[in-house]
């Protein structure tokens, strides 16, 4: 007995292999479409806790500068899930090239589009965005296609406005300090920051809460940040898909039940940055935006469709089933 437990102590120490009570950890990469922004909140909040730990995954979270850059790691084979916009998988179903989310972490987009309080332009509504820059996270991401419903919507043709990548945090914020866009779609905590720094800031689409939803989707319900990832990643690992989305449920469920000033303590410090307070409010602010159980709400593939379809003829003249880009695991 005694040669057991020291070779099982030198098998820990020198191998890192599992105890017999508790096995090895999964390891999973997962892409971030920004990570410091309050929309994938929950993901960083879930390693914080240790809610991957206690499930026993060993989660690497890697930052991109949005959406669309965090689903080509997913494609080039350097991520095995993406914390990204669930519309993504409706984009690539409409190409023939499946992808699953399996968790919602978001009832609520949370963009909005704000006019830089530097531009010389005179603008007053999405109308007068012709001929402006605007800013978006990367081009082709959620940001960008956003950005494509709204002109749309307001009769704008996109070749009316030069659309520039700005990133979603710090850089989205100077940009727009400075006058090097017009106007950008942003997303809290930066536009939180841009709004204690500029004063009034103007914005002419909010999708932070169920009534700015309504105004520019006319639907209070839009699934937005996920977790997705392949059919075969899923079929390869179903049980590591299932912790990942059990510990992102508990994770809004904590949200709920704890308050912001809670949850931004628990965040990384750099997160929140000089400001805590103002991080901490930005954190209330958004609380309505999060799902409160990791669900796809009803009719939110369709809502999804919809919307793209209305934008991306790839989308429009597609022929899928919506339903078929979500997965409710066993919890």
């Amino acid at each position: 007995m005694i040669r057991i437990a020291i070779a099982t102590a030198v098998c820990l120490i020198l191998s890192g292999c599992a105890s017999p009570d508790r096995p090895a950890s999964s390891h999973v990469r997962i892409a971030v479409g920004g990570q410091s922004q309050l929309v994938y909140l929950p993901a960083t909040l879930a390693a914080q806790l240790g809610h991957y730990r206690d499930e026993g995954l060993d989660v690497a979270l890697t930052d991109f500068p949005g959406g669309a850059k965090a689903l080509e790691a997913l494609w080039g084979g350097s991520a095995d899930v993406v914390c990204g916009f669930y519309e993504h998988t409706i984009q690539m179903a409409a190409e023939g090239r499946p992808l699953k989310a399996f968790v919602i972490m978001q009832r609520l987009p949370g963009l909005a589009l704000a006019v830089s309080p530097a531009t010389a332009r005179s603008i007053a509504s999405i109308a007068d965005l012709r001929g402006a820059t605007v800013g978006v996270s990367s081009p082709g991401s959620s940001t960008s296609l956003f950005l494509r419903f709204l002109l749309k919507r307001n009769q704008v043709a996109w070749d009316d406005v030069a659309e520039v990548g700005v990133g979603m945090s710090a850089g989205a914020v100077a940009a727009m300090e400075r006058g090097k866009v017009d106007a950008a779609v942003m997303a809290d905590p930066a536009l939180a920051v841009l709004e204690k720094r500029a004063g009034n800031v103007r914005i002419l689409a909010d999708t932070r809460t169920v009534t700015g939803a309504e105004t520019a989707f006319g639907t209070g319900s839009y699934p937005a940040a996920s977790l997705y990832t392949t059919p075969a990643w899923l079929d390869k690992s179903p049980g590591t898909a299932e912790k990942l989305a059990r510990a992102i449920r508990r994770t809004l469920i904590w949200m709920r039940q704890h308050p912001p000033e809670e949850i931004a303590a628990a965040m990384p410090p750099e997160f929140a940055g000089e400001d805590t307070a103002l991080y901490t409010e930005s954190i209330r602010r958004a609380m309505p935006m999060y799902s409160p159980d990791g669900q796809m709400p009803s009719g939110g593939p369709q809502a999804v469709t919809a919307v793209l379809g209305d934008v991306l003829e790839k989308v429009k003249g597609a022929k899928f089933d919506p339903a078929a880009t979500y997965v409710e695991l066993n919890r």
